[in-house]
């Protein structure tokens, strides 16, 4: 064997006990002849490697014990068993029970200091300070045409035909559509867990999941059968009972 050939051997098993070491490094190699110094650089592609935030074995592991979780949940419902009636119990009340957008939204807002957006849009969401325990703002002007007592839930009120109906404190939208007595119906969810509703509205601006400032426009107000005057309805609901509107709002 010559010397030439011996040195090529010697820089292979070098190179690769440098790789061993030190994978996914680069390893550059320098090799000096008679006629000058020249680097000669060699690039060794990393071996694949799974995501921290994302491994396979994990990801796998979860699927299968959310199917797990599920098949238990399904038979503990199909099997009327008594020692699963406290479970059953538990996950019913849990199903029914309303998620808490907004209060996740100010927590996410709060540890990442970036708000959290249920829906994907163009336009950079802004970072507002929370200011604790906002008040609640008139969402139209205009005089009770319904009290309260008369419904047991909120307040019937007349104002300006095509009026403006406005969010009365910051939140997210959990539900826009049709409901009993109500016609189109708006629901706000605000981060201390009250809520706001909008009812006999003429047209509804805004989307589910959506997050409203306080005085966003969120609909408008229905018109009377004569078409003078508009009107709408408004409720507040804090845990599971309604409370007079009138007690967090001021009204003319």
């Amino acid at each position: 064997m010559n010397t030439r050939q011996k040195e090529i051997r010697d820089r292979i098993a070098k190179r690769r006990k440098m790789q061993e070491q030190k994978k996914g490094s680069w390893a550059v190699t320098y090799k000096k002849e008679e006629d000058g110094f020249h680097g000669t650089a060699s690039y060794e592609i990393p071996p694949e490697t799974d995501h921290p935030l994302f491994r396979k074995e994990v990801f796998y592991f979860k699927i299968l014990a959310s199917i797990v979780l599920f098949l238990m949940v399904a038979i503990m419902f199909r099997i009327p068993v008594p020692r699963f009636e406290e479970a059953r119990n538990l996950v019913s009340h849990y199903m029914k029970k309303e998620f808490e957008f907004a209060a996740a939204k100010d927590w996410y807002q709060d540890t990442f200091g970036k708000p959290l957006v249920f829906i994907p849009s163009d336009k950079e969401p802004e970072v507002t300070a929370k200011k604790g325990n906002e008040e609640f703002a008139q969402p139209a002007a205009g005089k009770i045409s319904e009290s309260f007592q008369a419904n047991g839930q909120g307040l019937m009120i007349e104002t300006d035909k095509e009026s403006p109906v406005e969010s009365t404190k910051e939140g997210v939208i959990i539900f826009t559509g049709k409901k009993d007595k109500l016609g189109n119906t708006v629901v706000i969810q605000h981060s201390d867990k009250s809520e706001s509703w909008y009812g006999h509205l003429g047209s509804i601006d805004v989307s589910l999941y959506e997050t409203v400032k306080k005085g966003k426009i969120i609909g408008k107000v229905s018109n009377t059968e004569d078409g003078a005057k508009g009107t709408f309805y408004l409720a507040i609901k804090k845990g599971s009972q309604f409370v007079d509107p009138k007690q967090v709002i001021e009204f003319e």
